[in-house]
């Protein structure tokens, strides 16, 4: 997660709420944006690209459903798009509405769409916070991914970290009952703060403990999450992958 604190694609300002005084989803990253996420950006971007608003969605609007409602997964935070690409490939009746700041991840986003004829991704190229304050209507999500977040490794950093309880209730109050909230990370301090922050919020219950309790508390990798470059590199380096997966009660 990276970027500016207002969207090199999208130019509108609005004040910051309270919360992001301490916590944003994103770090300012510096990156180049290639020819290619440029092309994509121009082209695809008109079709693919939601602007941020102060005003709740309508999921009909945003992906031309049809009459039938289609599932709805918010993904934070997607960096350069790989994973995504491959969970929308793979759930093509799932619709996925993507947060991400980093102008070159968005374009090489756009570029996947475009390669891989995916119609069920929309790109809010804003930050998720006020995504999901003023553009997200209380229980309208199936499911949440947060993939990899920055784990701010320095204990005097960790106030940082996006998964903390503040963030999660919001998440959690998106959900519609039966709802999941799907976090990963390969670093383990940061699982163990994940797992306790979203079993201690009273909205969401954690099923791995019951289905799964030789994990303790942490879920099997879901078969729609891929295993991305990244991820493969650090299981060849011995790292371990934590996943945890909760539901709206």
């Amino acid at each position: 997660m990276s970027t500016p604190t207002e969207s090199p694609i999208d130019t509108e300002s609005s004040p910051a709420p309270v919360f992001m005084r301490t916590v944003k989803s994103f770090v300012k990253r510096a990156g180049r944006v290639t020819a290619g996420q440029a092309k994509a950006v121009e082209v695809l971007g008109p079709q693919y690209l939601l602007p941020y608003r102060e005003a709740l969605l309508a999921w009909p609007e945003v992906f031309g459903q049809n009459p039938q409602i289609r599932p709805v997964v918010l993904e934070i935070g997607f960096g350069m798009g790989e994973a995504t690409a491959k969970i929308a490939a793979t759930l093509p009746e799932t619709d996925f509405l993507c947060c991400e700041v980093h102008e070159a991840g968005v374009g090489a986003l756009l570029k996947r769409i475009g390669e891989n004829g995916l119609t069920n991704i929309r790109i809010c190229p804003h930050d998720a916070v006020e995504v999901i304050d003023h553009m997200l209507a209380p229980a309208c999500l199936d499911g949440i991914h947060i993939f990899f977040p920055d784990p701010w490794h320095k204990t005097k950093h960790n106030k940082r970290r996006l998964i903390q309880a503040p963030f999660v209730a919001k998440l959690a109050q998106r959900l519609k009952p039966g709802g999941y909230l799907h976090c990963a990370t390969d670093w383990q301090p940061y699982a163990e703060q994940i797992l306790q922050v979203l079993e201690d919020e009273p909205l969401l219950h954690n099923p791995a403990r019951q289905a799964y309790p030789q994990l303790v508390g942490y879920a099997p990798k879901p078969m729609y999450r891929p295993l991305t470059k990244f991820e493969n590199r650090g299981i060849r380096l011995g790292h371990g992958v934590w996943d945890v997966v909760c539901q709206r009660r």
